[in-house]
């Protein structure tokens, strides 16, 4: 048998990061097992679905990297295909006509309420004869479950699950103005999509059980279940707008790569012995779904970040000032030409090292790309005293003494200069970093110096001891 597995997001919003776990789950198990991995857009609620929305979802399983194998699947093109599916099964008597009015219905409900069972279709038109049928009232299509015995799911992630079948209603299958439920649609997709294994959130559970229902009435192949514990926030409550972001894109936005977001996501729920750090071609070797727990899993943003960190500094230097130069070119008050360009990607090993996410990587590099006079926080003036600015002045005439500008060769100078002027290295390091950066907080500054080269260097330095005057 070939794997096909599959992600069904509706579009009616962005990418939830739970929904990008269950698609990652998918690709994996797909990939994993030498199978397929495919996308549908369930779109068959018109009122709520946007074409904004898809764009967002597949451009953040574009992020990524969790593209289907196949152009998506668009479930509102296949509703005919759906309708045809609830016709055949009233033609073969496993589903009925009801002409239940709304007022019944909600008679049912609060009976069933007042009763203290759950609300449920009583079956009323399942034996009746359509002669009785009131008139002016379009008819529902409605399946005929099963009223004795019980049901048993074997799950792979949940186990065994038994339900006794008298907790399954007849459940619509065609609206009375034509239109498929989702559980019909679902289904008619999943099998004609040929899809083996149905991995998706345990909020799904109960759904399996009714949509069996269906694979059972037309003869087909129950796929495989495997219903995947939900994400938690910090607090054990189910992760939701008060946690932090819900968006895929919300996590572009705040500057973590999505090889890192997917590495946290696969061990949020899926665990291979102790290892934390797992790159994709290591996931794709070990996963499979006896890695994936029962239980929830709780976001922890500290954890991701510090695995971004992680990945940050292996990440590839040109493709990190891309990144940081895409970031920069928003900021108004700088010019990023190829001069910025080229000190940001020579001073990338030493920013990366002390960033966790591209947002403070691009913070972090802005003095690289900053034009003379630079801004200075409140903190770093504090160091510029007079007496700093002295020392930095008398600083020049030794660095533009330098025939090669290499961190060996500053750093020779500057400790030169300090011990010729009787003060300990930093003072002449820290003023000396905020003339160059316009912080107190840098990469190593003989790296920064280096980077910057000989004129750039001396233009801010000389800017600073300018304004002593």
């Amino acid at each position: 048998m070939t794997v096909v597995t599959r992600f069904a997001p509706s579009p009616t919003g962005f990418l939830h990061i739970g929904g990008a776990r269950t698609a990652l789950f998918n690709w994996l198990f797909a990939r994993h097992h030498g199978g397929a991995y495919l996308l549908r857009i369930e779109d068959t609620d018109q009122k709520r679905s946007t074409p904004e929305a898809v764009d967002a979802i597949l451009d953040g399983l574009g992020w990524l990297g969790l593209d289907g194998d196949e152009p998506p699947m668009f479930q509102a093109h296949q509703v005919e295909r759906h309708a045809e599916v609830a016709r055949r099964l009233l033609a073969e008597g496993k589903a009925y006509h009801c002409y239940a009015t709304p007022g019944e219905l909600t008679e049912m409900r609060e009976l069933a309420r007042a009763e203290g069972r759950s609300p449920r279709y009583d079956g009323r038109w399942r034996d009746r004869d359509v002669s009785d049928a009131p008139a002016g009232v379009p008819p529902v299509i409605r399946i005929k479950a099963p009223r004795d015995g019980s049901m048993t799911i074997e799950d792979a992630v949940q186990g065994a699950v038994t339900v006794g079948n008298e907790q399954l209603d007849d459940m619509i299958l065609l609206r009375a103005d034509g239109t498929p439920t989702y559980m019909l649609s679902v289904v008619v997709d999943d099998h004609d999509m040929g899809i083996t294994h149905v991995i998706r959130g345990d909020d799904h559970l109960n759904n399996a059980f009714r949509q069996s229902l269906i694979y059972d009435a037309m003869g087909w192949d129950v796929p495989l279940f495997a219903h995947i514990p939900l994400i938690h926030g910090p607090d054990g409550a189910k992760l939701s707008k008060r946690h932090g972001a819900l968006g895929v894109d919300a996590y572009r936005d705040m500057g973590y790569l999505p090889e890192a977001l997917c590495n946290y996501l696969l061990r949020l729920g899926w665990a291979h012995g102790d290892n934390e750090i797992v790159n994709r071609e290591q996931a794709i070797a070990w996963f499979d779904l006896d890695g994936v727990g029962k239980s929830a899993s709780r976001f922890d943003f500290a954890k991701l970040e510090n695995l971004n960190g992680h990945y940050l500094r292996e990440a590839d230097d040109d493709r990190l000032t891309s990144l940081v130069v895409e970031r920069l070119s928003q900021d108004a008050a700088l010019t990023l030409d190829d001069t910025a360009r080229f000190r940001i990607r020579a001073g990338m090993a030493g920013l990366k090292a002390r960033a966790k996410t591209v947002v403070e990587l691009a913070s972090n590099a802005r003095f690289y790309a900053a034009s003379v006079p630079l801004g200075f926080d409140d903190k770093a003036l504090t160091l510029l005293t007079d007496d700093a600015r002295r020392v930095l002045g008398g600083l020049v005439p030794r660095l533009d003494a330098l025939t090669s500008f290499t961190e060996a060769d500053t750093e020779a100078a500057v400790r030169a200069h300090a011990e010729a002027n009787g003060v300990k290295l930093g003072a002449v390091a820290q003023p000396l970093r905020v003339a160059l950066t316009g912080s107190t907080t840098s990469p190593g500054i003989f790296e920064v110096l280096a980077v910057l080269g000989k004129t750039e260097s001396l233009r801010r330095i000389n800017a600073v001891c300018g304004t002593a005057q």
